[in-house]
């Protein structure tokens, strides 16, 4: 119930501040919705209310207060709620009105005028939708959108229009319909709208390489998604509509089969249409949409930059240039054919491929990451095995069981069968004359899956290429980086940029570097950039991700970077609190320092003792017993440990790393830690906290008197402070309002708490009385984040697998429920007896 309670409290909230950022937006969803309750938008209200090229006039207006259907009710929504309370934040109640009102009526006039010219000039489309009416305030919305896209950063405003305009451009040809025509002139409106009297508030840039590729691979989607759009609108109307016929092909009727197969002279074509239509639903489907699905990849491959991509993307364009052009041909031979239906409806489909292809061959450099040989050759090895097993398949199989195909094929007809399996019902008509029909289960499945295998495996593979990033490793640069550390140091995590599984990126003099790992196309970074100049470094290292199709992001970095790289125009979001002890004014006097004096003196009581030592030197039988402490922390959560920013075992045999361990008389390990040096000036200047772990059953204070212990030591030996390191998805609060991402990251870490205790484990550093000092996360690119999200989690969890990713969603809700955030919280601060931090 409280669940409950809470849900609808929250939902209260935020319509509530939507109505305080978009009063205007909302008010008129409001109507809108109450409009269509009261009177359903039924072919009578809508021959009434909605507007046509027979409408009265004052339809341009009260068509904006219906929609056409349910699904357009909630895509109109959407659309208004996104960009029509950014445009009352950016222009105003008034002019978002203004604006939406003028690209909503003069769009109606503008679309019913283009309506009426196609009807004088003969074409058959326009002139089949002189009848027509239709209403829906996406007409405006659309002429919204792209006006604001001249107050939008060059990087959204390119992207917005380019996706918009694609997106009523493939409704328009493809489906057809009058509201989709009127869309796509209150989207010019809008365009025009926007140049005269918004144009004043955009800053011009010019386009990056990424961006370039995103366009390019954004315009190929586009062109795949069409026909498909076609086909899975119940009735298409647009110019292109036949072209799905061709790309992705519905099976034909009983009907159309039985008209072919009458006429004497199209016994090939009925032969044909017969096998078609032996299809199986599910094959015929996967078949049809495979040339979409080819370029979906493409475009994905477009977008990370690879050459591969580009040369299958421009053969693909070439060659449907050239099968459009055979079947206007094909077309052009039918008796008494309109010349003008030929031209808009079969030879400007042909524009399409090949306005691709010139873009195509304009952007090529861009277009310049090339796989690795030996990716090149297992990817062909892969395909081309894959090939000839299934032809054996299909040949020597299908000659076995030639019984159960009609009529029964000898091994040359089979053979010369062969092409016909690989190619899409849709190109058969008239390409390849399809010879056999499958009557058993062992033909069906021959007949049928031999494509639909091959071709998953081919997409599989091209996806596959595209998405790995192909890294190179090298050992100099590695060495290189580490002697950076050590001369110039850096931030308390500086030593982590060391650890295996990094690459590294130097500047053109080699003396700053960045240690980076690529996830899933995200080059994330490891702590500050190491040297003298971060912020060069930053953009050179932005123009090199940029030219290998990555994404850069820098993770875990400083106040300072994060200003530095703020006039690069990139984002910041706080992703950890590092938490510093300063050694010089240490001392474990007062009552704020208790609870690690009754550790230190219960410890000294207890017969135990801290030991320093290297894990690779150390006695074995001190190592074996680190690694079964490690082992039951690991079993006991049943989940992977953590990677990243955050160290294992491998980590402890790191050069320079010390360990401390709490050891008894019996020589029995209590709770080890392990240190990393902070250098500056080719000197140890500090030390970062890393591996914590204790034995289950041992000493229960061994984290507090461990750390209380090495601080003591190093102070000693001359360092300067201890970082406790910084736990993840934690952080003080500072009394600001946190942004729409920092309250996800906290949702996020509120989340996890019961599995991986990371704000248990800071309000625990608390104790020690540390200097707080944020971490952010800084990234060029907020449309990337959700990748970034995906490449962070991946990054800290590289071995999850599915098993344990349930496990975790699992534990997670059990834990939340058993205990709750505040429960864990609560239970920490009665442990460790120690005030909570603010905000935590």
């Amino acid at each position: 119930m409280n669940r409950v309670v809470a849900v609808v409290h929250r939902v209260r909230q935020l319509i509530s501040r939507l109505f305080r950022t978009a009063p205007l937006t909302c008010s008129f969803l409001v109507v809108f919705w109450t409009a269509g309750a009261l009177a359903p938008p039924t072919d009578e209200v809508l021959g009434h209310v909605g507007t046509g090229p027979g409408s009265p006039l004052w339809t341009a207006l009260s068509s904006a207060l219906w929609a056409m259907d349910l699904p357009a009710y909630l895509a109109t929504t959407v659309l208004l709620l996104v960009f029509g309370a950014l445009a009352e934040r950016e222009l105003g109640a008034l002019r978002t009105a203004a604006i939406f009102l003028v690209s909503h009526v003069v769009g109606v006039l503008l679309g019913i005028s283009w309506v009426l010219l196609g009807q004088a000039v003969g074409w058959w489309w326009l002139d089949s939708l002189v009848d027509q009416v239709a209403a829906g305030p996406s007409v405006g919305g659309v002429g919204l959108a792209l006006a604001l896209t001249f107050r939008m950063p060059p990087l959204w405003r390119r992207r917005v229009r380019m996706f918009t305009i694609l997106s009523v451009l493939v409704l328009t040809l493809y489906s057809g319909w009058l509201e989709d025509v009127l869309r796509l002139s209150g989207g010019v409106v809008g365009l025009l709208v926007g140049a005269l009297l918004l144009r004043g508030g955009a800053e011009e840039r010019p386009r990056t390489l990424q961006e370039t590729r995103v366009l390019v691979a954004l315009l190929l989607a586009a062109s795949a998604l069409g026909p498909v759009v076609a086909m899975m609108s119940p009735n298409q109307d647009g110019p292109l509509w036949w072209f799905a016929d061709v790309v992705a092909v519905a099976q034909p009727s009983q009907v159309d089969v039985d008209a072919v197969c009458a006429v004497p002279d199209a016994v090939t074509l009925c032969r044909t249409m017969l096998v078609q239509l032996s299809y199986g639903r599910f094959p015929a489907l996967v078949m049809s949409v495979l040339p979409a699905l080819l370029l979906l990849v493409l475009a994905e491959g477009l977008r990370r930059g690879r050459r591969f991509a580009w040369w299958s993307a421009l053969v693909c364009n070439v060659a449907y240039a050239g099968f459009i052009g055979w079947y206007v041909v094909q077309a052009a031979q039918i008796p008494d054919r309109a010349a003008l239906d030929l031209v808009f409806s079969y030879s400007i489909p042909m524009l399409v491929p090949l306005a691709i292809t010139v873009v195509l061959l304009v952007t090529r450099g861009h277009f310049d990451i090339a796989l690795p040989r030996h990716a090149v050759v297992r990817f062909w090895r892969f395909t081309l095995g894959s090939v000839a097993l299934l032809s054996a398949l299909y040949v020597f199989g299908g000659y076995l069981v030639r019984e159960e195909l009609t009529p029964v094929p000898g091994f040359a007809e089979l053979l010369a069968d062969l092409p016909a399996r690989f190619l899409p019902p849709g190109y058969l008509v008239g390409l390849v004359p399809l010879q056999f029909a499958a009557d058993g289960f062992v033909g069906t499945l021959l007949f049928e899956y031999t494509g639909v295998v091959f071709w998953l495996i081919v997409l599989t593979g091209l996806l596959m290429a595209s998405w790995r990033a192909w890294p190179t490793a090298c050992t100099e640069a590695a060495e290189r980086a580490r002697a950076l550390v050590q001369r110039y140091g850096g931030s308390s995590l500086s030593y982590m940029t060391t650890w295996r599984g990094n690459q590294y990126w130097f500047t053109p003099d080699g003396e700053t570097a960045i240690a980076y790992r690529v996830v899933a196309t995200i080059a994330l970074t490891v702590g500050d950039p190491i040297g003298p100049a971060p912020v060069a470094a930053v953009r050179g290292f932005a123009e090199f991700c940029a030219r290998n199709g990555w994404t850069p992001c820098l993770y875990s970095v400083g106040a300072a970077t994060t200003d530095a790289v703020a006039d690069l125009g990139w984002s910041a979001v706080q992703v950890a609190e590092d938490t510093v002890v300063e050694l010089d004014t240490l001392s474990f006097t007062g009552k704020k320092w208790q609870d690690v004096r009754t550790a230190l003196n219960k410890a000294a009581k207890a017969g135990i003792t801290a030991e320093w030592c290297t894990f690779a030197e150390a006695p074995y039988a001190i190592t074996d017993q680190i690694r079964s402490i490690s082992a039951e922390w690991v079993a006991d959560k049943g989940l992977p440990e953590m990677g990243f920013t955050l160290g294992g075992l491998e980590e402890l045999r790191g050069e320079g790393v010390r360990c401390l361990v709490a050891v008894d008389a019996d020589r029995t390990v209590h709770g080890v830690t392990s240190w990393l040096p902070v250098y500056a000036d080719g000197e140890v200047v500090g030390w970062t906290l890393d591996f914590m772990r204790r034995r289950s059953d041992g000493f229960r204070g061994s984290m507090e008197f461990l750390i209380a212990s090495a601080a003591s030591s190093l102070k000693e030996e001359g360092a300067r402070f201890l970082s406790l390191s910084g736990a993840p998805l934690a952080r003080l609060d500072r009394g600001q309002r946190p942004r729409a991402l920092q309250r996800v990251l906290d949702f996020t870490g509120q989340v996890l708490e019961p599995v991986y205790g990371f704000r248990s484990l800071f309000a625990f550093k608390a104790k020690f009385q540390p200097v707080y000092r944020p971490m952010f996360m800084a990234y060029p690119d907020s449309a990337a984040l959700p990748r970034i999200a995906n490449a962070v989690s991946r990054a800290y969890l590289p071995h999850l697998n599915a098993r344990q990713g349930v496990r975790l969603a699992g534990e997670m809700i059990m834990r939340s429920r058993d205990r709750g955030p505040t429960a864990v919280r609560w239970r920490w601060a009665r442990r460790v007896r120690v005030a909570r931090p603010k905000g935590w």
